[in-house]
């Protein structure tokens, strides 16, 4: 009888652990995975943005906003004729 006592002891605790590694553990990671991953897509925008401003600008100086804004534009024009261009086309069904 003794030896019963451990034995469910011990099934007690493999159990509380087992059902902590199934929840806790999975939030636990999926909290740390959003904390670092978050930042690092807010910043990743915020460079993307100021690499345009920064082209703009670079642009505009020599050939004025108007003609900077035709550049820039054509040049998302030229990208997106390529993407189209890439794609893979849906059956028709």
């Amino acid at each position: 009888m003794e030896n019963f006592a451990t034995r469910f002891a011990d099934l007690l605790e493999s159990t509380a652990i087992k059902a902590r590694s199934l929840t806790v553990d999975r939030a636990a990671n999926a909290i740390r995975i959003i904390t670092l991953v978050f930042p690092t897509i807010v910043f990743g925008l915020l460079a993307i943005v100021f690499l345009f401003m920064t082209i703009h600008e670079a642009l505009a100086i020599p050939l004025g906003s108007a003609a900077a804004h035709a550049i820039i534009a054509g040049l998302f024009a030229i990208g997106g004729v390529f993407l189209w261009s890439k794609r893979e086309p849906q059956d028709e069904t």
